[in-house]
């Protein structure tokens, strides 16, 4: 494709000039304007490769043209020559100040004026191709990083499903608590970043069940008080297994494991936090977490009715959950429903 060069300049005989002039040079396009005006409305819908533009025009002078120029988006790296006289170094130094790349005097050397402009070109299409280059180099990285995060979610997934062989609670729950827990966090008005790291962390809540011993996870009735202390701990596995990860995600899973029992009025465990002491996610993941628990059917409980358990989490609201988590909850709840006919114990 032809570099565009942009020629400016009040004085017809300039125009041919540097039209003729521009002709000579290998695989160039030259569009004269004789107002500035005209020039800019081209501008706009046309981006240059080379700007030449004489500094004295009428109403609209060479700085002024510049100026307009570069405030333009995508605008702000076209080379200028601009075309000056010989005693007007102060306009000179403005023009440097508005983005002129490079200056001709009058009367203009045609010699001069080929080799400025070739080299001008030449270096624009080398910033160009550059610049091509890096757009591809930011491809390829956005590619290889979604690739790595990718197998990092698959990894999480499988890990979080390690405790499923030995965990009845667990299956689609991960999955359908995960939604849960991303359509709160959007109705909360978290960050889009957020929510995703949210929905690939939420899997992780009960990592720390691997710890427990099978006596215990896999009683079928009540736990003892002493059997419960022990059943507390898997907070704390969970914690320990994931801290101190480079992964963000793994950072975000550590933190939900180890807070995701604690409640809004300080009776939970392992820390006794109160309200907005407990991370955001962790608060999300408790709301989320029970609900799909009690809904679901297990091979010691029957599941609860979706009347039965909303009216839980509403009874829960400002001692066991966060209010304005379970406010989310309830404004998302035909997502909710989407969520569970998606993701089922056969899926």
């Amino acid at each position: 494709m032809a570099q565009q060069v942009l020629i400016v300049d009040d004085t017809e005989i300039n125009l041919i000039l540097f039209a003729a002039l521009v002709k000579k040079l290998e695989d160039c396009e030259s569009h004269s304007f004789s107002d500035p005006r005209e020039a800019l409305t081209w501008v706009e819908g046309n981006v240059p490769d080379l700007v030449i533009v004489d500094y004295m025009m009428p109403e609209i002078d060479g700085l002024e043209f510049i100026r307009l120029m570069r405030e333009m988006p995508g605008r702000e790296v076209s080379p200028v020559l601009m075309i000056t006289a010989n005693d007007q170094k102060q306009i000179r130094y403005r023009a440097l100040d508005m983005g002129a790349n490079d200056f001709l005097t009058k009367p203009v050397d045609k010699v001069e004026f080929l080799a400025r402009a070739k080299n001008m070109l030449t270096l624009n299409d080398a910033r160009k191709k550059l610049a091509s280059h890096a757009d591809w180099l930011a491809d390829e990285v956005r590619k290889a990083t979604r690739k790595i995060v990718e197998r990092e979610r698959e990894t999480v997934i499988r890990l979080s499903k390690a405790a499923e062989f030995r965990d009845p609670e667990t299956g689609a729950h991960i999955l359908r608590m995960a939604h849960f827990s991303q359509l709160i966090a959007r109705e909360l008005g978290l960050p889009i970043e957020e929510q995703d790291l949210l929905l690939e962390a939420a899997p992780m809540h009960d990592i720390g069940k691997v710890g427990i011993a099978d006596r215990i996870l896999l009683k079928p009735g009540r736990l003892e008080p002493e059997e419960f202390e022990i059943m507390k701990r898997h907070a704390q596995i969970g914690h320990e297994l994931l801290e101190g990860s480079a992964s963000r995600v793994l950072q975000a899973g550590a933190d939900i494991a180890l807070g995701h029992h604690e409640k809004f009025d300080g009776s939970g465990y392992p820390s006794g936090l109160k309200g907005t002491e407990i991370p955001i996610f962790s608060r999300i993941v408790a709301v989320a977490d029970v609900f799909d628990a009690l809904t679901s059917e297990r091979p010691y409980k029957k599941a609860w009715t979706l009347e039965a358990a909303v009216d839980f989490l509403k009874a829960g609201s400002g001692t066991h959950f966060d209010p304005d988590c379970i406010n989310a909850f309830l404004k998302v709840w035909d997502q909710i429903l989407a969520v569970r006919l998606q993701f089922t114990e056969t899926a």
